[in-house]
């Protein structure tokens, strides 16, 4: 088995650098999660799998339901769906609301900015009743796709996330949702960082809110992603910033005030940012190196990773950060393109984080007979391969 050792010092990795803090720290909640976007690492967490009742963060996952529509082609953002009586009554019951009225006809496109943005519990009743008939059978709706993508702790039980005892979640599985979110609906991520919404409402002038997101306003690069109040759970926020192409996600229950949720949260994430450096191994299916390949009609092989490869170190540890290529070598032609031609691990301080397959960029041919067997003299002779 032949063995390449790549130091950190050699890769071409993305390094994001900042001060380092204590490695004391807290949060003001009762139950915190927070991740690494690109390479799922988890950076801090306080009882993650305490179940909480999710409250506004519930709408995450009525958007991801309309969007999940939308791209398979079963629904566009311009259809409209009447108001019913129901979805009305929420907009004059105190709650977070569009103010939509009975026999509106409005288009999922505003809806879902009013769910969004405005955070509209109406606007939710009637995107529900529009896709599934009643609010009922949306949740279903809901709880599969949760079930789908990982969310084991998780039942819907409503569209908006207001009192019902059955809407459970966890911090943890939130993570995954927002996870899901930004990773398969960029475009539509987008929304989550608008600071308004107007709404040109039937009856009256046009209404203006802002987004409840207290952090999209810090200037420290948050976009995303939403709040939640219960008064049972206090106060909630599923959130993310990105910052020189770094990406963390944080999700946060229990705060008792809005003051600690916006001053936590904020801390939370800058802690994250200036604790640890996120390196970038490998892009998916870019070539990572070249391997030696013997009596072939090509002396190298470029290898490739299927997927993105990132790691999320602390400050300071890069030198024990370590790349090594396992393989037999050189690769005896022929070489089939896409096959597995060598292992990719990667250890910290000694410890193996994890193994990659790397993959044959391209065909390669043997050499003719009499090619072949000069290179096996020259190799004889003098050792050359």
């Amino acid at each position: 088995m032949k063995k390449i050792l790549i130091t950190t010092l050699l890769l071409l990795f993305t390094i994001f650098n900042s001060k380092i803090y204590s490695s004391e720290f807290n949060i003001k909640a009762k139950t915190v999660i927070m991740q690494d976007y690109l390479s799922g690492k988890i950076l801090f967490e306080k009882e993650p799998d305490l179940k909480i009742f999710p409250a506004s963060m519930t709408k995450i996952m009525t958007s991801i339901i309309a969007f999940e529509l939308i791209k398979q082609g079963q629904l566009d953002l311009d259809e409209k769906f009447f108001i019913s009586e129901n979805a009305w009554r929420l907009s004059q019951a105190g709650y977070s609301s569009m103010f939509i009225m009975v026999g509106d006809q409005i288009s999922v496109e505003k809806l879902l900015k009013g769910i969004i943005i405005s955070s509209g519990n109406d606007a939710c009743v009637a995107l529900a009743e529009g896709i599934a008939g009643t609010e009922e059978e949306f949740a279903i709706m809901m709880t599969s796709k949760a079930k789908e993508i990982g969310m084991t702790n998780t039942n819907f039980a409503n569209s908006s996330g207001i009192n019902h005892p059955d809407n459970l979640s966890t911090v943890k599985d939130i993570l995954i949702m927002s996870n899901y979110l930004i990773k398969n609906y960029p475009d539509f991520y987008e929304w989550f960082k608008e600071k308004e919404f107007t709404w040109d409402r039937t009856g009256g002038d046009p209404i203006t809110q802002d987004n409840r997101n207290p952090l999209l306003y810090k200037n420290i690069g948050a976009d995303g992603i939403k709040t939640g109040f219960l008064a049972y759970e206090k106060y909630s926020l599923a959130s993310s910033i990105k910052k020189n192409n770094r990406r963390l996600i944080a999700v946060a229950s229990g705060f008792e005030t809005r003051n600690l949720r916006s001053k936590e949260s904020q801390k939370l994430l800058i802690w994250g940012l200036t604790n640890y450096d996120t390196v970038e191994i490998a892009k998916k299916n870019i070539d990572f190196t070249e391997l030696d390949v013997w009596l072939g009609q090509s002396d190298k092989l470029g290898v490739y990773s299927k997927t993105d490869i990132y790691k999320t170190i602390k400050k300071a540890r890069l030198k024990k950060l370590k790349v090594e290529i396992n393989y037999e070598g050189p690769i005896e032609a022929p070489v089939i393109k896409d096959s597995v031609v060598a292992k990719l691990l990667i250890s910290y301080d000694g410890n193996i984080l994890s193994e990659h397959n790397l993959f044959a960029s391209k065909n390669i041919r043997k050499q003719n007979i009499i090619s072949r067997i000069l290179k096996s003299i020259n190799y004889l002779i003098w050792g050359d391969v």
